[in-house]
């Protein structure tokens, strides 16, 4: 089109439209101009004239619960506000430079488009000018248009200097004048034009660089608003203070030149000096400039990812970004400011930001309800550039998807799964097992022949180390909950079948999962205790089921999603909760969880405050290289990571350890210890954050579980006298018992079954000894005569040792650290000798 036609032509063309069209006449007299002039006409008539506009790039904002501005992503820092948001100073000055007779002309301006032609020819280029506001606004909305469309040719195209786009955009203006009124039209063009420094409109300029809203912009600073959308690029006041200072006052000039103001005014205006006027505040377009950067990572991660949003912000990553970056919500989430501040309060006064011991720690807090997440926090700061000790981008609390993290091995913390599977089998809380003989140095061995299936042992056996010397014994469930015994929950397992993919079953159908979003591994270290990794969300999750008596409720951040004022269709929140558990079951292992928080359990020093019910776990892997402490009310859970986060290899024991700040190089402010456990470290932090959120709150009890779930369900044990070894087991499998093969005195051949223990009656899933004859008794002979001595300790000393074992855990646990001695000064109170169980002749 450009070179069709002349110079000329486009003169006589710009006087014909200007005088005619805008009029809405239309140009049958031909014979009155002449034919180059009739060419232009018909090629001006042939143009398209149906300008659309499509919505605007706006930011979206990212609050919290109570409001608080946690982020505003966008592509274009841009916030769309009424003309009734804008001052009227603003549209006044605006106006007054770009184009002081727009509310005089039809969308082009004769008079300018004269000077501009002029100008044009005696420079020999086509540079611009002219423009009325109206065409500004056309040009930029066609850019706009074609850069959401991912156009660039369009793009560049929108703003290339050439006579044919000039006059494309002059009919798009006298059509778009013809269709809104000067107001609309003012109002897109202040909401659509740049203003320099990544500000997109007059709303979001004003906030960048006064600290408030277009509505209350005075006079000197709409006029250096006004002046910045001639070369944003080069005069903002940020990158080029002494360009827009010029600019402002050219825009002065001009209003008093027009009689807009008076020479007062004028004058007073032109003597604020530029730094008096700014209050540039950043705009929070990227997490790290939030005050909560990991939280808004998640929050961003979880709306680009998460399902439930596919009717609300499209299918894919893409369209997602598009309406995030670019569609102008309002997104609130369920974070609470209070609580991340407490907890990030907790977790950094106990484990310091870039601490000498290179120790990280992680909290994650869940409402018990609905899955809300209320809180994560980290011992970390959020810096991409990794500057000082303790910067870091990663998510220590939630899964990789959302954080890059890879999780941590989660220890005993996994133990609660057994439990929930063993109630479910119909194992009263009162059940007991059978735990091997185990010890630090002396670890319990299990083979393929006892776990067997996809989740069996390989052809090596499996060992098993208690963190105390502890005999062949039964034990109940309770105690070993509250004591946290490897092999008790090893015993569990086994008692079920040995197929430890029943409680792999039941972790996922909790919600358990690795970090990686996989289903735990199918091996027992990992699936009993919780050698894999996994995050401190996932396991808050899934302890959540249990605190609303057995209804899982996955992670939610998000509240509401508001666009143009109206609420999208977003999930109510807690409507995604389903049962996944039998309420009785979740509430007897709720009972049995209680233990570890009271005397003689693993974490007795950190029960809530004035007493609030609450229920828990400890978690130690690795060689206490990763610590745990989840536990939950029937408002909260919350589960707490201590341990070493770049210790890729897992080489590392956590002993010997000083926690102060990094910056101290005396002393151990955060506290030295010895050993760390779950009870150490993780279980105070955890007892610290539940005190302070709830503080306040009622105090609510935990429903009790019925008597099927505390004493099970009686029923008869099966005469098995004289059977095959084998037969007998079976026998006793199928009536819902776990058999137990123990040898005896008797006067029957050795390896006949003789009978059971108990004869009768026990309850369901609970163990049922298979009496195995060992031939007669020996002959009793005449004891030496020797001096006193201290009998052996048998099964009855040692259960009674244990009050000792939960002395020295109560001590050690609710000993300050400063107390503390570097190396575990209570080990010796916890060491039991190990020895087998007599059995008396039958």
């Amino acid at each position: 089109m450009g070179g069709v036609i002349s110079l000329l032509g486009a003169f006589l063309a710009a006087a014909v439209i200007t005088g005619f069209l805008s009029a809405g006449l239309l140009m049958p007299a031909v014979g009155a101009v002449g034919g180059s002039v009739r060419t232009v006409v018909d090629l001006f008539d042939a143009l398209p004239d149906s300008f659309t506009t499509s919505p605007l790039s706006e930011q979206s904002v990212i609050l919290a619960a109570d409001g608080t501005k946690i982020a505003t992503p966008y592509d274009e820092n841009r916030v769309i506000v009424p003309i009734a948001e804008i001052s009227p100073i603003m549209r006044t000055a605006q106006v007054a430079i770009e184009d002081h007779r727009f509310y005089e002309h039809g969308g082009a301006d004769l008079q300018g488009i004269l000077r501009a032609f002029i100008s044009n020819r005696a420079s020999g280029e086509v540079t611009g000018g002219g423009s009325t506001l109206t065409q500004q606004y056309v040009k930029i909305t066609l850019q706009e248009n074609a850069l959401r469309a991912g156009d660039k040719a369009g793009a560049k195209a929108a703003t290339a200097q050439n006579y044919a786009r000039k006059i494309q955009e002059l009919k798009y203006s006298i059509q778009l004048e013809k269709t809104l009124t000067k107001d609309q039209i003012l109002e897109g063009y202040l909401n659509l034009v740049y203003y320099g420094d990544r500000a997109y409109g007059v709303e979001a300029a004003s906030q960048h660089y006064f600290g408030h809203g277009a509505k209350t912009l005075s006079l000197v600073e709409a006029a250096l608003l006004a002046g910045l959308t001639q070369n944003p690029g080069t005069t903002d006041p940020v990158n080029f203070p002494d360009k827009a200072l010029a600019r402002r006052n050219v825009v002065l000039d001009r209003m008093k030149e027009l009689g807009i103001i008076k020479d007062a005014e004028w004058s007073a205006a032109r003597a604020v000096p530029l730094a008096a006027m700014l209050k540039v505040t950043p705009a929070k377009n990227s997490c790290q400039s939030s005050d909560y950067p990991y939280f808004c990572d998640y929050v961003l991660a979880w709306l680009k990812q998460d399902p439930s949003l596919d009717p609300v912000l499209g299918r894919g990553e893409a369209q997602r970004v598009q309406a995030i970056y670019r569609g102008g919500l309002t997104i609130q989430t369920t974070m609470d400011p209070k609580v991340m501040g407490i907890a990030r309060e907790e977790v950094t006064k106990r484990v310091p930001v870039g601490n000498d011991a290179e120790i990280g720690a992680a909290a994650a807090v869940l409402d018990a309800k609905t899955g809300a997440v209320r809180a994560i926090a980290q011992n970390t700061n959020y810096n991409v550039k990794k500057v000082n000790p303790g910067d870091d981008t990663v998510n220590w609390a939630v899964d990789t998807q959302y954080g890059a993290s890879m999780g941590f091995s989660f220890g005993s913390t996994a133990k609660t799964f057994a439990l929930v599977t063993a109630l479910e089998a119909g194992w009263p809380t009162s059940s007991s097992v059978f735990a091997k003989a185990s010890g630090p140095s002396n670890p319990a061995e299990y083979t393929n022949k006892e776990f067997i299936g996809e989740c069996g042992v390989g052809s090596k056996p499996w060992t098993v180390r208690n963190d105390y010397n502890s005999p062949d014994e039964e034990i109940t469930l309770a105690e070993a909950t509250a004591e946290s015994i490897n092999t008790a929950f090893v015993g569990l397992a086994l008692q079920l079948g040995g197929d430890a993919c029943k409680i792999r079953e039941t972790q996922w159908r909790m919600g358990l999962h690795q970090a990686n979003g996989k289903k735990i591994p199918p091996f027992p270290a990992a699936i009993i205790l919780g050698g894999t990794s996994v995050s401190p969300m996932t396991v808050a999750s899934a302890y959540q089921t249990l605190a609303n008596e057995g209804v899982y409720c996955p992670p939610v951040p998000v509240l509401s999603i508001v666009k143009d004022g109206k609420a999208l269709a977003l999930p109510a929140l807690g409507s995604a909760c389903e049962r996944r558990v039998d309420a009785e079951v979740a509430r007897g292992v709720t009972r049995l969880l209680q233990g570890p928080l009271r005397s003689g359990g693993t974490a007795s020093g950190s029960g809530l405050a004035g007493g609030r019910p609450a229920a828990g776990k400890t978690g130690t892997a690795d060689g206490s290289n990763e610590t745990w402490f989840v536990g939950y009310t029937p408002e909260l859970s919350t589960a707490v990571w201590v341990g070493t986060p770049n210790d890729l290899r897992n080489e590392r024991v956590v002993r010997n350890i000083c926690l102060r700040p990094a910056g101290e190089t005396k002393g151990c402010s955060a506290g030295r210890y010895g050993s760390v456990f779950g009870a150490t470290i993780a279980a105070p932090i955890w007892k610290a954050i539940m005190d302070r959120t709830l503080e306040g709150t009622p105090k609510t009890p935990f429903a009790d579980p019925g008597s099927a779930i505390t004493d099970g369900e009686k029923v008869d044990i099966p005469d098995i006298s004289r059977r095959s070894l084998d037969d007998a087991k079976a026998l006793l499998l199928q009536a819902g018992f776990v058999p137990s093969v123990v040898k005896v005195y008797s006067n029957y051949r050795v390896g006949t079954v003789v009978g059971t223990s108990p004869r009768s009656q026990a309850t369901r899933g609970s163990v049922v000894k298979v009496l195995v004859s060992q031939g007669p008794a020996p002959a009793p002979t005449a004891p030496p005569t020797l001096p006193p001595a201290v009998p052996p300790a048998g099964p009855a000393d040692l259960r009674a040792n244990r009050p000792l074992v939960r002395a020295a855990r109560t001590a050690a646990a609710t000993r300050p650290p400063s107390a503390r001695p570097a190396t575990s000064g209570w080990t010796a109170f916890m060491t039991r000798p190990s020895c087998g169980i007599p059995v008396a002749p039958v």
